[in-house]
């Protein structure tokens, strides 16, 4: 399985994601450029987070323009799994590939701390090695991450199943507590928690290797690929 960590000017997790892939499951990884064209050879593609372009103009508003997203869209609709972390999260709603907008938090303030989280989907490929309604312990660091979307779309995530993650302490105003979404298909997750900043004990949490290891269990499934080493 290969993976690609897309990079933006002003991504700051894109090495923490490379690492998290490297050192969780030995696969093959690379960092591929914003102007890229091609993602063909890559099984699942990682938007990262950061301040992509500056955050000018809203978070993710001129990131959804890069020529790259053109092929993230085109992988997704393949059926190819596609990860947005934080401001990965926030390009993926922007480019309309993931229902709902992030907006500022509702203290106004950036909160970087642990939060804990409730796996309310475990049926992705993202969560498969999660029991569901598990509780698990993911930093956050944002000041944007204030998830939202009209009754309408709320009810129909609830209906599709597409909330994957809730806070269980809701840090930003969140609507209906909602931490990381899908799209319909289930192949497109975004989140605003860090899993590949809990990917190693010395991190202080080892609960975000999971979402990695899901991912390469549930391709391995799909392939017929022995299972993960």
């Amino acid at each position: 399985m290969k993976f690609a960590v897309l990079v933006f000017p002003g991504s700051n997790c894109d090495i923490d994601c490379y690492k998290a892939v490297e050192d969780t499951l030995g696969e093959p990884v690379d960092y591929v450029w914003h102007t890229a064209t091609d993602l063909s050879a890559y099984d699942c593609i990682l938007v990262p987070g950061g301040f992509s372009y500056g955050d000018y103009l809203r978070c993710g508003a001129i990131s959804q323009f890069a020529p790259v997203m053109a092929e993230v869209a085109k992988a997704a609709e393949q059926g190819k799994f596609v990860l947005g972390i934080c401001n990965g999260f926030q390009i993926l709603t922007e480019a309309g590939l993931l229902p709902g907008a992030l907006r500022r938090n509702m203290s106004m303030k950036f909160r970087c701390h642990d939060s804990v989280l409730k796996v309310v989907n475990n049926a992705t490929p993202f969560t498969v090695d999660y029991a569901k309604d598990e509780e698990i312990i993911i930093p956050i660091a944002h000041g944007e991450g204030n998830y939202y979307c009209d009754d309408e779309t709320l009810e129909q995530l609830k209906a599709n199943n597409q909330i994957v993650f809730t806070y269980s302490d809701n840090p930003n105003g969140s609507v209906d507590d909602i931490a990381g979404v899908s799209n319909i298909q289930g192949n497109v997750v975004g989140m605003m928690p860090h899993p590949e900043r809990a990917a190693n004990a010395l991190l202080g949490s080892e609960d975000g290797k999971r979402m990695f290891t899901s991912i390469l269990k549930t391709w391995r499934d799909r392939h017929g690929a022995a299972s993960i080493r």
